[in-house]
C-alpha cells in the first residue's frame, strides 16, 4: 500500500509542484530577487531533501533493514509539517513580520510538536500496560 501511496501520489505530486514553481518563476523572474522567495526556496529544497530521505527509509523499512524506532519515525513525520508551516509562513507574511519572530514561532510550533509526540508515546505505554 505505502509503495502505490508513494509512487501513484505522493512522487507524481511532488514533480507537479516543482514544474508548477519553476514556471512560475519562469513567468515573473523578478520573484527570485525578493528575500522572502529566496528563504521560501530554501524550505522547498529542505523539503525535496526530506522527500527523498523518506523514500530511502521506506525502503529500509520494507528491506526491515531499518534502526529507527516509532518515536523517532514518528518525530521525523513532523519535520514536514515543520517545513510545510515555515513555507505558508513565509510566502503569507512576506516581510511583514520580523524575521525573528518567525523564527522563534518556528521553533516554539517544533517543540510544541515534539512535546505532543513524547506525550502521545507516554499515553500509548500506559495504554498497552
Amino acid at each position: 500500500m505505502e509503495s502505490k501511496l508513494w509512487w501513484v501520489i505522493t512522487t507524481p505530486a511532488m514533480y507537479l509542484t516543482v514544474l508548477a514553481g519553476v514556471v512560475m518563476l519562469y513567468v515573473n523572474p523578478a520573484l527570485l530577487q525578493t528575500p522572502w522567495m529566496q528563504v521560501k526556496l530554501c524550505f522547498v529544497f529542505g523539503l525535496l531533501v526530506y522527500h527523498f530521505l523518506c523514500q530511502r527509509i521506506m525502503k529500509s523499512l520494507k528491506k526491515e533493514t531499518s534502526n529507527w524506532t516509532s518515536t523517532q519515525l514518528r518525530l521525523w513525520n513532523e519535520v514536514a509539517t515543520i517545513l510545510l508551516f515555515a513555507i505558508v509562513f513565509v510566502v503569507v507574511l512576506k516581510s511583514a513580520v520580523n524575521w525573528i519572530y518567525g523564527l522563534i514561532g518556528l521553533i516554539s510550533l517544533a517543540i510544541l510538536l515534539m512535546m505532543a509526540v513524547k506525550v502521545y508515546k507516554r499515553y500509548r505505554t500506559k495504554r498497552n500496560f
